[in-house]
């Protein structure tokens, strides 16, 4: 039999179905909308950060400018000693053999003022320079006198226009003084700083002179006064070559042509190392890099090598080979950058190389002329480049190496630094001198990330998990329903929070009361299991009157006890055990480092901070469980225990697995807790008392005091990269594993 539907009732079908299908598809629309719009997002962010990235990764660039003849500049019959150009590369100078200094526009070899230097009738026999950065330069002259001057550049801007005045100046007076009566100045090395001006040199052979003229300001008038000396430099018993000075005026490094060096210290008089330079060839160029501290030396064989002053503890000074580089033939001039560690050089064959000393970087290869280098001069600012070729010409390059600090190596293997004894991980951005070397390794930051988020999920992950088990599987319903919300609650509380109250109060607790924390963490377990066996131990009459699932309440007033029993008795188990300061025992007895505030008190943190993520996620997985499972193993005759471990568990573990990534990616990504408890400290330790600093905190901490696009903006937005490809490796892993433990246990 059929029933009818009356016509009404199929006219309210037909008017609701159209308004149910239409809300149904903008439901579809909005959610897939959303969720295109947050994939859309990621993406976004992945490719801006490439977009920062990948200029890191570029190399030099160069371009030609200008070329013109040697001939037209003044003296031009005479050898070029000295090339050099001033802060914006339209000045050069120019010092010629003869004692001629020129000054002449490095864009078509135009004179903008030419100078005799008052050497008198004696020729020039040797140059030396101070350093780029302070344009103090020395002549040697025939008669064993030397001269020191220094090119200087006034700017100013009439009729808005920059106008450039260059003149040379003598602070020391324009008369040469004496260095030695024994002869010519063959060799000469000059180094001038606030308290002294140093100047040796040598007449040939291993005969080495020297003078000190010490700098004295009068306290009342400001006036100063020079005070000369003579400097006991020992002889040495190769020929010399090459004289050159560290900033400290102590190393004098003495170079002979064959590749031999000798190392003197000026302060005590004596060598304190020898050796080669080279296994074969001969030495050809030598350069100081930036501060004074690297040595760069060439040979004929297209071999540059780096070397400096190696101090260990309890060991003599000691020079040494740091890292080498290759040009393709013999190097015939190298040049160094004023205000970073690079180098570049030109070879026999006329091609230019750029490198960076302490990421070992090579960064260009180019033909720049048909013939090798008579000189070089780099641009203070590292973007312009004089050739004067063997073949009379002199050309004007522009360079564009804005990266050359970053390597696979500097970022992420050991490089040994200047000062250094041995190569090592080591973040260090920024300094307050102008001389320093960057040292831009991520290992150590990364290292830190792990570990600090380790010992989160070490003290996070037994609380989390035990805690949702119990709550989802043994606690009363009603008890439920008020311990859930409470703990999700702790979610919301700022980090911020937390990582004031870790570092401003938990520190020092902790540090105060060490043998006690540790007490807790060992007796914790123990007591509350001695509670469950009191506990059973009561009459059946008596836990009658507490309702099953509230057990738990009785423990409260237990793990406060215990804590608080810990905490009274850590001074006594400090002078039992530890002498009485826990802290100075691992110090001394055991050679650990301790920090007030380390990861321990991280992991105390943060842990608190992931347990409500872990707990929230992995109790609702284990709640969700069909009843009818634990039914059935319960009925099969299994104990709840059992029940719990073969069905519970298994059948809940792809969300357990899951509660467990997400809150190891909120350990990860943690920012305040760290910043603020954890001393930012970037070093590669796995110490539990000591410190650390992770990406997102050293992002935090340096953004906001970086230049936009310099290197190490760059480089704290590859951090970011790291961090944001480290959650996208995770989370893809951790969805594999949820995938196939749902497929293996998902039909149960």
């Amino acid at each position: 039999m059929q029933t009818q539907v009356p016509g009404s009732a199929r006219t309210a079908t037909y008017r609701i179905n159209p308004w149910r299908t239409l809300r149904d598809k903008l439901a579809t629309l909005s959610i897939s909308a959303g969720g295109m719009g947050v994939l859309v997002a990621i993406l976004l962010i992945f490719f801006y950060l490439l977009y920062e990235i990948l200029p890191l990764f570029q190399g030099a660039t160069i371009e030609r400018r200008a070329t013109f003849p040697v001939a037209t500049l003044a003296s031009a019959e005479s050898p070029t000693l000295y090339l050099a150009m001033e802060e914006y590369g339209e000045i050069a100078l120019r010092i010629s053999a003869d004692g001629v200094a020129q000054f002449f526009r490095s864009a078509d070899g135009s004179n903008v003022l030419t100078e005799t230097l008052p050497t008198g009738t004696a020729p020039v026999s040797s140059f030396a320079q101070d350093s780029e950065t302070s344009r103090l330069f020395a002549l040697g002259l025939e008669d064993g006198r030397v001269l020191v001057a220094q090119h200087d550049y006034r700017i100013s801007y009439p009729d808005d226009q920059r106008h450039i005045a260059p003149r040379i100046s003598y602070p020391y007076g324009s008369a040469p003084f004496l260095l030695t009566d024994a002869g010519p100045v063959r060799h000469l090395a000059v180094r001038d700083s606030d308290a002294a001006l140093v100047v040796v040199g040598s007449s040939g052979g291993g005969r080495l002179y020297g003078r000190q003229w010490v700098k004295a300001e009068d306290f009342l008038s400001g006036d100063i006064t020079v005070e000369e000396r003579v400097l006991n430099v020992p002889d040495v018993d190769i020929k010399v070559s090459r004289l050159l000075l560290g900033p400290d005026q102590r190393w004098l490094y003495v170079f002979s042509k064959a590749g031999d060096f000798r190392v003197l210290d000026l302060r005590e008089g004596e060598v304190v190392d020898s050796g080669r330079l080279f296994s074969a060839g001969s030495l050809v160029s030598s350069r100081l890099l930036l501060g004074g501290i690297s040595v760069m030396v060439a040979n004929d064989r297209g071999l540059i090598s780096q070397w400096f002053m190696v101090n260990r503890s309890g060991e003599v000074p000691s020079f040494e080979r740091v890292r080498d580089f290759r040009a393709a033939t013999a190097v015939s001039a190298l040049a160094v950058e004023h205000r970073r560690k690079g180098f570049v050089t030109v070879d026999a064959q006329g091609q230019l190389d750029i490198y960076y000393a302490t990421s070992e970087r090579h960064a260009l290869r180019e033909q720049v002329s048909d013939s090798g280098a008579v000189a070089l001069a780099m641009g203070p600012r590292g973007d312009a480049l004089l050739v004067e070729d063997q073949s009379g010409e002199v050309a004007l390059w522009s360079i564009h190496n804005p990266h050359p600090e970053v390597s696979w190596r500097a970022l992420w293997g050991t490089v040994w630094y200047e000062s250094y004894p041995e190569p090592d991980y080591v973040w260090q951005s920024s300094s307050g001198s102008s001389d320093f070397e960057p040292k831009l390794s991520l290992s150590p930051l990364a290292f830190g990330t792990l570990k600090a988020a380790f010992y989160a999920m070490l003290i996070a992950t037994p609380l989390a998990i035990c805690g949702a088990i119990y709550t989802a599987y043994f606690m009363a319903p009603a008890l439920r329903r008020k311990v859930k919300p409470l703990i999700e609650t702790m979610e919301a509380l700022p980090t911020v929070i937390l990582g004031f109250l870790a570092g401003l109060w938990l520190a020092p607790f902790v540090e105060e009361n060490l043998p006690g924390i540790f007490s807790i963490l060992l007796l914790m377990p123990f007591a509350v299991l001695l509670f469950g066996y009191l506990w059973n131990t009561l009459p059946v009459g008596l836990r009658r009157y507490v309702p099953d699932g509230w057990q738990p309440l009785l423990l409260v007033p237990a793990v406060i006890l215990t804590c608080w029993l810990c905490v009274a008795i850590s001074p006594v188990l400090e002078s039992m055990f530890f002498g009485g300061d826990m802290r100075i025992w691992l110090t001394n007895d055991l050679g650990v480092d301790f920090d007030q505030r380390n990861a321990l008190v991280v992991g105390l943190a943060m842990g608190f901070a992931v347990i409500p993520t872990i707990f929230s996620i992995a109790e609702d997985a284990l709640f969700s469980v069909p009843k009818h499972l634990s039914y059935g193993s319960l009925a099969l005759g299994a104990t709840p225990w059992q029940t719990l471990v073969g069905v519970v568990i298994p059948t809940a573990s792809p969300g357990i697995f899951s509660a467990l990534m997400i809150g190891m990616g909120r350990a990860v990504g943690e920012t305040m807790i760290v910043l603020m408890a954890t001393g930012n400290t970037p070093i590669m330790d796995a110490n539990i008392f000591e410190g650390m600093r992770t990406l997102a905190a050293n992002i935090a901490v340096e953004i906001g005091e970086t230049e936009v696009a310099s290197t190490h903006f760059r480089v704290l937005f590859l951090a970011g990269f790291v961090l944001f490809m480290f959650t996208f490796m995770v989370n893809t892993v951790a969805e594999v594993v949820r995938q196939r433990l749902r497929k293996r246990y998902g039909s149960l």
